[in-house]
């Protein structure tokens, strides 16, 4: 065999797993838009609701909809402002338009988490999500402002991990919907509301 076929096989599994992993980034990248274009059309489009989230929506009629915009946004805002962090320029601006949508949906989570709960275990889990995303949101403001990359860098990505409890949280409430018994759907809830972003943040960090 010559060298430049055994040069090729060696190659061969390389290029395939970039295959691979660029396929898996794009379908995760669809799958995340799709969930942040559907919390958006949420803020308008209540007729699919469960109770609990249509009284929400009734009570909190301009804070409800600010928070599911700017939620959904997060999910590819924030994201987006990582990828560009070796354009400096883009990044900057990436990341301060990303930080002003994960202010307003921190804020906003707390009245929505609050009023009419599921359950008061769900509220807390929510608003606990809020809050760590403001602190790492802050955090990640403050360690830059000190020229402090790298740690400016670790909050962003534990921030992200918070930001992708959104999508672990349906993902969880589809599987428990297809698999689980709706007896005990609020107790699932209430473990779903602390699970889906204290997973995805405690194995990033």
């Amino acid at each position: 065999m010559s060298s430049s076929s055994l040069a090729a096989n060696r190659e061969s599994p390389g290029a395939v797993m970039q295959l691979l992993r660029a396929l898996f980034l794009a379908a995760l990248a669809g799958f995340v838009t799709l969930t942040a274009v559907k919390a958006v059309i949420a803020a308008f489009v209540h007729e699919d609701f469960p109770e609990s989230l249509e009284i929400k929506a009734e009570l909190l009629p301009l804070v409800f909809p600010a928070h599911m915009i700017a939620g959904g946004l997060a999910l590819v805002l924030v994201p987006a402002a990582l990828a560009l962090r070796r354009r400096r320029r883009w990044h900057r601006w990436a990341g301060r338009i990303a930080a002003a949508d994960v202010l307003v949906a921190g804020i906003t989570a707390f009245p929505v988490a609050w009023v009419a709960p599921v359950t008061a275990w769900s509220a807390v889990g929510f608003i606990m999500q809020g809050a760590v995303w403001l602190v790492l949101l802050g955090a990640g403001i403050a360690f830059i402002r000190r020229r402090q990359v790298a740690r400016h860098r670790a909050a962003m990505l534990l921030m992200l991990a918070a930001t992708s409890g959104a999508v672990f949280f349906r993902v969880f409430l589809a599987l428990f919907a297809i698999l689980g018994n709706r007896h005990h759907f609020e107790l699932f809830y209430a473990g779903d509301a602390w699970v889906a972003w204290l997973l995805p943040l405690s194995l990033t960090a």
